[in-house]
């Protein structure tokens, strides 16, 4: 009866594609094939009596509780028109040189998915912001929809984030670790974004025009005045909070706790907050929240039967035993995520596939190894919902564009940023050390 265990993820596939949400679709299949697996005397219903002590156990956990700081975190600095801000100033510093708006557009993008880590979150907010300001301007449609939507994906690699933090629990690993060895490919992915947009400015000036001189009007020392305001609080607020973790001073929880005071902070200082504002944020860190929550808790469900019918067993012995080692599971973990993240969120990934493929990548890799692991599955999953025709991050940004930028604007112009990915993913898997440095002098 091997073939129950992975049958489940069919299950489960069906169900999704139907239009079932995840959390009960894990369930309701975890449900079905545990009645299943008893009926064929194959699963054990005692095993379900360790169900309540899972659940609680989710709810002890100290490091997921960052979860809800860091979406409120994102969320105030969204909703009290920091972001809007910062896009502004930005492209006031940038503007004057072709392709300007398009470096604040990723600059701010930047910011923006290392304080939420959401892809949906970011590519909505810079698109309904920067897009049709860069239309308006001459920009070329294909490359300012590639921009936006490769900027939002840039979170799932950039700390502090959420995506990082559940990736960090669910490896087993410091979630400080993560944060640090994610550092140097965040930058290298963001920096090899504006670096194709230099180029293209070089090669094909009429594609990205410079701003005009009438919205260049703050100059001197009325835009270095400008820029301190507007900039350093945010900047301050992430090196701080990033800071507390990397120096030991507080967990990732304490320091999202940190950030989301910051944040609020922030919004008063800047005549932002009110009660409408506080609300609308509590309202999507509830409901974000309460997602993850429910989806883990349907994960829980699902991988303790897929444990009872041996799929576990199963998929070590299938992974293990991949032709070419190391390099072999690699590909193969690799390539089954990145199918995946066209169909599920990250996560769904992360609660589900990860725990299967973090006991493997330990042995092979060595505890050490599983930092390493986890910034490529990072850079993967970006990849991923960068890519046609499934990406998640292009109906995003889909439904808010305008309508003259077209599906086809929206595909043709992801294919630079998506090769970029896949050099610096390369790059990471040839050369750990881009990784493994900064973890290893902090330790």
């Amino acid at each position: 009866m091997d073939w129950l265990g992975p049958s489940m993820f069919a299950g489960a596939l069906v169900l999704l594609s139907l239009g079932y949400p995840v959390a009960f679709s894990l369930g309701g299949v975890a449900i079905v094939f545990g009645l299943i697996g008893v009926a064929l005397n194959v699963f054990d219903p005692v095993l379900m009596t360790a169900m309540p002590q899972r659940i609680f156990g989710i709810m002890n956990n100290f490091t997921l509780l960052a979860i809800p700081y860091f979406i409120f975190m994102g969320a105030m600095l969204q909703k009290s028109g920091i972001a809007e801000n910062l896009l502004e100033t930005m492209g006031q510093v940038f503007g004057r040189v072709r392709g300007g708006l398009a470096i604040a557009v990723i600059t701010v993008g930047a910011l923006l998915a290392a304080t939420t880590g959401v892809v949906a979150a970011t590519v909505v907010t810079m698109g309904l912001i920067s897009l049709p300001t860069m239309l308006r301007y001459g920009y070329n449609k294909d490359l300012s929809a590639g921009v936006i939507a490769a900027s939002g994906t840039l979170g799932q690699i950039i700390p502090p984030s959420i995506v990082l933090v559940v990736l960090a629990d669910q490896l087993g690993i410091s979630v400080g670790d993560l944060f640090i060895g994610s550092i140097i490919p965040g930058l290298l992915m963001a920096g090899a974004f504006i670096t194709h947009v230099v180029v293209i400015a070089m090669i094909r000036p009429d594609l990205v025009p410079p701003l005009p001189d009438e919205l260049l009007a703050v100059k001197g020392l009325a835009l270095l005045t400008k820029i301190v305001r507007v900039m350093i609080p945010p900047l301050l607020l992430i090196l701080l909070v990033l800071g507390s973790i990397f120096f030991g001073v507080a967990t990732p929880t304490e320091a999202g706790a940190l950030g989301a005071a910051g944040a609020t902070i922030l919004a008063l200082c800047n005549r932002q907050l009110s009660w409408s504002t506080l609300g609308e944020v509590c309202d999507r860190t509830l409901r974000t929240t309460s997602m993850v929550m429910f989806i883990l808790i349907g994960s829980t469900a699902f991988s303790l039967v897929f444990r009872g019918l041996r799929g576990d067993q199963f998929i070590f012995n299938t992974l293990t035993q991949v032709p070419g080692g190391k390099a072999g599971f690699l590909l193969v973990s690799m390539l089954t995520i990145f199918v995946l993240g066209f169909f599920i969120s990250f996560f769904e990934i992360a609660f589900i596939v990860v725990p299967l493929f973090a006991p493997i990548a330990e042995q092979l890799y060595g505890f050490g190894g599983l930092v390493w692991y986890g910034v490529i599955i990072g850079a993967n999953m970006q990849t991923s919902f960068l890519t046609p025709p499934f990406g998640f991050a292009l109906f995003y940004l889909r439904g808010v564009a305008p309508p003259e930028v077209t599906t086809g604007n929206i595909y043709r112009g992801v294919v630079p940023f998506i090769l970029l990915q896949l050099v610096i993913l390369l790059l990471i898997i040839l050369f750990p050390a881009l990784v493994n440095y900064l973890p290893s002098i902090s330790n």
